[in-house]
Order: structure tokens, then sequence, then C-alpha cells
């Protein structure tokens, strides 16, 4: 359901944004908004809700009960199919990834694009991501993680992507790929892209990130840059515990 009939002018913005599981309240009452090609780091403790959040935006099927207003570019989001939000430009890389099994790096994009509208071409993917150039007619499940999260950033930009939603990218990588990665986000912010990252590694997504916002327990507990978290060592230890 929508209280809001009229787009707001930020380029990205959720109102009193609600998800529930079965009778758990995880999302309780977020808004914020983001201008475009701003990067947000979504910070909290586990259960907080961040990855909550981010399915909800991305219209998931769960949470199965998810009320407020989201808005994209001023298109209405929050009465959308999962599919109807990809396709508005909402991708949603997973923590798990969600690599297809069975079939190569290569045909992992062709997959992802199957439905217009698209996004990067095959070759210009693999100019900006030369380790899958590598190894593009390699079966995607006998990938490295790293390699993995690659190839999951990759199948977004294949779309027309308009706000990326990264859910742990740095999960179990070693810093070398976490600086991959991170050469690779920075890339993406610089082509304009809004994204959305929640991330363990608190720091390594505050020196992306432009803002920051901080849950706990399902709601918001701050707002402000980035650099600002950085500098407040009585905030990271209260609620990142860093």
């Amino acid at each position: 359901m929508s209280s809001t009939d009229q787009a707001p002018k930020s380029f990205f913005s959720c109102h009193d944004l609600k998800a529930y599981y079965g009778e758990s309240y995880v999302v309780q009452g977020l808004s914020f908004d983001i201008p475009e090609g701003d990067i947000v780091a979504l910070l909290g403790r586990n259960g907080a809700g961040k990855t909550s959040t981010l399915r909800t935006i991305a219209r998931a099927k769960q949470p199965a009960l998810a009320t407020g207003d989201i808005w994209l570019n001023g298109q209405a989001i929050h009465s959308m199919k999962p599919f109807e939000a990809a396709r508005a430009g909402i991708q949603l890389v997973c923590e798990d990834r969600r690599i297809i099994p069975g079939v190569t790096v290569e045909e992992n994009i062709i997959l992802a694009q199957i439905a217009e509208p698209l996004g990067w071409s095959i070759e210009k993917i693999f100019g900006h991501f030369p380790k899958l150039q590598e190894r593009r007619k390699q079966e995607a499940s006998t990938l490295s993680g790293g390699e993995q999260q690659m190839l999951a950033l990759a199948r977004a930009l294949a779309r027309d992507v308009k706000l990326l939603l990264l859910d742990e990218p740095y999960e179990g990588l070693a810093p070398v790929i976490v600086q991959e990665i991170e050469r690779m986000l920075l890339e993406i912010k610089k082509m304009g892209i809004t994204t959305i990252i929640v991330e363990q590694n608190a720091v390594a997504a505050l020196k992306l990130a432009d803002h920051a916002i901080i849950m706990d327990s399902g709601v918001i507990v701050f707002t402000g840059t980035a650099q600002e978290v950085l500098e407040n060592q009585a905030l990271r230890e209260e609620y990142l515990a860093i």
C-alpha cells in the first residue's frame, strides 16, 4: 500500500518502509533519500534488518509482507513485482551471489540479458573484468569466491541498472580480492550508478560511500555522511562494534 501519490524529487526515496517475516517486525518504518550517483553504506549488527531492507526495495518475494512507498527515478516501485522492479533498474546482488551452475561465465552473462532493457555489452563487461575474460568459457560454479562475486556484479551490469543493491559483497573474500571489488565499485560510482552497500566490513564500505545509514533492531539510528561515522568512535563502538 502507498500513501504517496506524487513522486519525490530525490532520485531514490523510500518512506515508512515496513517488512515482516510472519509476526517478526524486521523493518520498522524506514524513510530515506539518495541522490543520483551516490553510494550509501547501510550498516548495523547482524539482525538489524539490513538485508531485509534491500530485499524489500527490490520487491523480492521475502519478506512476504512489506508496506511503504518506494520511488526510483520518478517511478513508483512499491506496487511492482520483482521482475518489474528489475526492469525498472533495481538490481540486487545477493550474499549467495546466485551464479547459475552448469553453464559458463559467458553464458551466465548472456542469460542475464534475456529480457530488456539491457545494460553493458558482454565485451564491455569483459573489458572491465579481465579475470572474467580469461575464464569466459569456464563453468561458472568452478570459479573462486572472488571471481563469483565479480560475475554477480557483471550480471547486474548486464541489465540497465539504475540502483545497485549489494548484500555483503566482501563476505569470505581475501583482502587482495576485496581491493579488486572496491576498484570495480569505484568505477561503477564514476559511471553514476546509485548504490546501496550492506557490508559487515564497515570501514571498507564507509571508505567507498558518500553517506551512511546505521540500523539497529529494524530502525534507523543514524543518518549522515560516511566521514562522520569514520570520525565518530563512540558511534561505531555502540552500533557497529568497531
